[in-house]
């Protein structure tokens, strides 16, 4: 013991000798710190160098600043003999300032003044004049007389702002230098001292490092190995040391049992041992390995090699995973069932279309979890309704299988009904799973339809999930896991998960459901409220499309409204949203606009009434907790005229109207463009006059046409006008080649299509006369309107029109102001008599008593017209009424003579 230790305690000398561990540290140590020394003590100076440095740059400005701005100094420079003035100056400045070298000069760089060891007055500058000459000061490094210089000059300025000479101030770079050196002793000998207790500061570790670690006696070290023997012994894990011959050196109790090796298998080779060969050249191979698995005998081993440099040598773990393995994989089936929960969270329910929902449930579990998947709902489910209870019919609405063609599952659309007697339909009832491990033996299974289940067994299927589609407790159909091609039946746990993936599946489906259901009624709404077809006008040969949005019923519509006087109105609208609340939304307005149009209003004071009821309609809704949204809604109005070809527009934030002239110059006409629909009236409704020639087709839609999320709004109207531009077409043509243009096989938006190709009523089916304010000229009236049928070919007309035309006139001659017109309008449906006089007064329709003289006039004309009514102008008013052309009615002197005899029943 005191032998061994005695070569241990050395002196001073052997701790600082290379050759041992603690010498190396010891010059690593010390050199380590001479770098640091030196390396700060050249960063020390350059910091000095660059701080003098910066010091003489602003000392030098601010000298020159100062002399530039001393007073007179620009008055002394014009002054007849500057030099004698300033030279006594400068010195002075020079002096008291510290700096090298001070001068004034002129303007052209002749020092008038100059204070330095080396110049005179009278030397020019080496200094560029031009910056400051300009007014700019100058800071540079240059070589002047006295050697490099830091210098700076600064322009010398009159009140008025002119430069009339300059100051220049420097320091020597050999001054800035010395400044410097002064500091290197002082920061030398700082460095040298660090150097010397750092120095010895390592040499005291160094000693207390060895007597530390070589201080251990015999007894120690023995117990040490003794320790270090009984844990690589006792971990388990096994432990093997392989030289670099081959040779075994050392197995652990674990080794030896993870590889069976036998007793004496230290000190020979490792292929000599009976491992398996792959794991056998892994040992012997000397690369590194990091949880490589091999087998040995029945047991799956993580093997870890790594080399025992600087010896020849791997040094090698292992570690039995077998048990390991089987939860590692228990682990990943679980992992892979909870990304494809994830997965038909994600995938299932991306619609609200209750067969698609259903089919996405069929194909996110093929084939990660079943070979075949079979989905069937309940009726009434598939057409949005509530099921009822107790219901068994069922309608495939899914399949999905890794086999496609012969395969033996009913295909979607049949209609598939569980016997209630089975015990199958009694647990799908009750919302509980089944489980047919085999279904050979699945004796309930096959009595629900023994022929198809022979068919299913032929096919392969040999296990079956069934799981009841419930949502809010009621059940919405069944799904079938089928496992074909898996040799592995279906057990507990997969049970327990074909049922919280139904689970996820019916909310998504009970959701499309309520949706269809909401969808179906407001559709129903909706085309309750559209109208069911076009009327027949004379004024425009008309054609529509209406397509519903994918995403849900919306607010838009469109009419076509006969007025008086065989004009027409065109109107065209959207209510912003979708849902049952828009559908009502737009059935309000719609409405509404029947009711104003009935009043004959013009397009501008219609919508105004409109913008005035879609802000009651908010104003109502903001009082409600409930209430939807506030609504948005633009319109689109126009009137055409047949008489004059004149088409009148006004629109609230709607899209303006397309024109295709009879040419096929497509054209978007420039009508005034007023806010949408329920801002009250902030700002006033304009309209726009077209002159329409016959044969124009005036386009009105929507802006579903035209927005895509695929194209900017330029391209939506080149293809438009491309799809409109065929003048040739009928408008119904015109609306499916716009529609095959514009639109994709599911709009996103709703879309209304309204075209209308206008016709002009021949002058010789209008005629009009000017009526004096003369009782007498009733008569003669009455002759022209009895001719003028004549050559309409209208006899059987005459009587009625007489009638009606009298006491038009009559009523306007008495109770109107001129000027008083007669208008007749013959077109192809009607006979309009109108007529105009300067008045406001309206008449109102009344049964007059058996004593009055009068009152009975407009209730023979409403007896006698099909329509009739007031309309007014913007100077008086119209009264108009209108006879069919075509009337099987019997003759009209008997039904007149009824007429007048009612007027006095009691």
């Amino acid at each position: 013991m005191s032998s061994g230790t005695s070569g241990l305690r050395k002196g001073p000398s052997s701790v600082l000798s290379v050759r041992s561990v603690v010498g190396q540290m010891f010059v690593l140590q010390v050199a380590v710190v001479v770098l640091l020394a030196v390396g700060a003590v050249l960063m020390l100076a350059l910091t000095t160098q660059s701080l003098s440095t910066r010091a003489a740059d602003n000392q030098s400005l601010a000298v020159a600043q100062g002399f530039a701005s001393s007073p007179g100094l620009a008055r002394t420079l014009k002054s007849p003999h500057p030099t004698a003035v300033l030279q006594p100056r400068v010195d002075e400045a020079r002096k008291g300032s510290g700096v090298d070298f001070l001068g004034v000069l002129n303007r052209d760089g002749i020092y008038y003044a100059l204070s330095s060891r080396a110049g005179r007055p009278g030397t020019h500058t080496t200094t560029d004049m031009a910056p400051l000459l300009a007014g700019r000061t100058v800071r540079e490094k240059g070589v002047g007389s006295l050697g490099p210089q830091i210098r700076a000059y600064v322009p010398i300025k009159e009140p008025t702002g002119a430069v009339v000479g300059a100051v220049g101030a420097g320091i020597t770079v050999e001054h800035v230098s010395a400044v410097v050196t002064a500091q290197l002793p002082a920061v030398l000998g700082a460095a040298a001292g660090a150097v010397a207790v750092t120095t010895g500061g390592a040499a005291v570790l160094s000693r207390r490092l060895l007597r530390q670690t070589h201080g251990l006696g015999p007894a120690e070290i023995t117990r040490m190995y003794e320790h270090n023997d009984a844990v690589l012994h006792s971990v388990r894990e096994g432990v093997l040391i392989i030289g670099g011959d081959g040779q075994l050196l050392l197995a652990n109790d674990e080794a030896r049992r993870l590889l069976n090796l036998p007793a004496d298998a230290e000190r020979r080779h490792v292929t000599a041992l009976g491992l398996d060969p792959p794991l056998a050249e892994l040992l012997i191979s000397g690369r590194r390995a990091t949880d490589e698995v091999h087998l040995a005998g029945d047991r799956l081993l993580a093997v870890n090699v790594r080399p025992t440099a600087p010896y020849q040598g791997v040094a090698v773990t292992l570690r039995d995973t077998t048990e390991l393995r089987a939860l590692a994989g228990r682990a990943e089936a679980a992992r892979e069932r909870l990304k494809l929960l994830y997965d038909a969270g994600v995938r299932i329910g991306t619609t609200l279309d209750v067969a698609r929902t259903a089919q996405e449930l069929a194909e996110v579990a093929v084939p990660r979890f079943a070979d075949v998947v079979t989905v069937e709902l309940l009726e009434p489910v598939l057409r949005g309704d509530e099921p009822p209870e107790g219901s068994t019919a069922m309608r495939r609405a899914a399949v999905s299988g890794v086999r496609q063609g012969n395969s033996p599952f009913p295909p979607v659309g049949e209609l598939v009904t569980l016997a209630l007697s089975t015990p199958t339909a009694s647990d799908v009832a009750s919302g509980q799973a089944v489980l047919e491990v085999d279904l050979r033996t699945a004796h309930r299974w096959q009595a629900q339809h023994p022929e198809r289940a022979r068919q299913i067994l032929d096919y392969g299927a040999h296990s079956l999930i069934s799981v009841p589609l419930r949502a809010r407790g009621v059940v919405l159909g069944l799904a079938d896991f089928w496992r074909a091609e898996t040799p592995e039946a279906f057990g507990e746990e997969d049970r327990s998960f074909a049922e919280e993936l139904a689970a996820r599946a019916a909310v998504a489906i009970d959701n499309a459901r309520r949706y269809t259901h909401e969808r179906t009624m407001a559709v129903a709404l909706q085309r309750s409220l559209l109208p069911r077809g076009l009327p027949k006008v004379s004024a425009l040969e008309l054609s529509h499309r209406y397509l519903p949005s994918q995403e849900g019923v919306g607010g838009d519509w469109f009419d076509v409204i006969p007025l008086p006087g065989a004009r027409v109105a065109l109107v065209v609208g959207d209510v912003v949203g979708h849902g049952v609340h828009a559908v009502a939304t737009m059935g309000r307005l719609r409405t509404a606009v029947h009711n104003f149009s009935a009043l004959d209003m013009a397009p501008d004071e219609l919508l105004a009434h409109l913008d005035e009821l879609v802000a009651r309609i908010d104003a109502d809704e903001a009082t409600d907790e409930k209430a939807q949204q506030i609504t948005g809604a633009t319109c689109q109005y126009a009137i055409y005229d047949p008489v004059s070809g004149e088409c009148t527009i006004a629109r609230a934030g709607h899209f303006g109207p397309a024109l295709v002239q009879p040419d096929g110059t497509v054209t978007f006409p420039d009508t005034p463009l007023s806010p949408p629909l329920g801002l009250g009236g902030t700002l006033p409704f304009e309209t726009a006059a077209l002159r329409l020639p016959e044969g124009s087709q005036l386009a009105l839609f929507t802006d579903g046409l035209l927005e895509d999320h695929d194209r900017d709004l330029d391209t939506s109207m080149d293809l438009l006008r491309h799809a409109l531009s065929h003048s040739d077409r009928t408008p119904e043509q015109t609306c499916q080649a716009v529609i095959d243009a514009l639109l994709p096989e599911h709009p996103r938006d709703d879309v209304v299509l309204l075209i209308a190709r206008t016709r002009l009523l021949n002058p010789d089916q209008v005629a009009d006369w000017d009526i004096p304010s003369n009782p007498e000229a009733v008569s003669r009236i009455r002759a022209d309107v009895t001719r003028q049928l004549e050559t309409w070919g209208l006899d059987h007309l005459t009587f009625t029109t007489e009638l009606i035309v009298s006491e038009l006139v009559t009523n306007a001659i008495r109770y109107g102001a001129q000027p008083i017109r007669l208008r007749l309008l013959y077109d192809s449906n009607n006979l309009i008599c109108e007529v105009a006089d300067d008045s406001n007064t309206s008449p109102h329709l009344r049964r007059a008593k058996a004593t009055d003289e009068g009152g009975r006039g407009l209730y023979l004309i409403a007896q006698l017209a099909r329509r009739w009514g007031t309309r007014y102008t913007a100077h008086g008013k119209i009264i108009w009424a209108e006879q069919p052309l075509h009337d099987e009615s019997a003759e009209p002197g008997t039904d007149l003579a009824d007429v007048l005899l009612g007027q006095w029943d009691e």
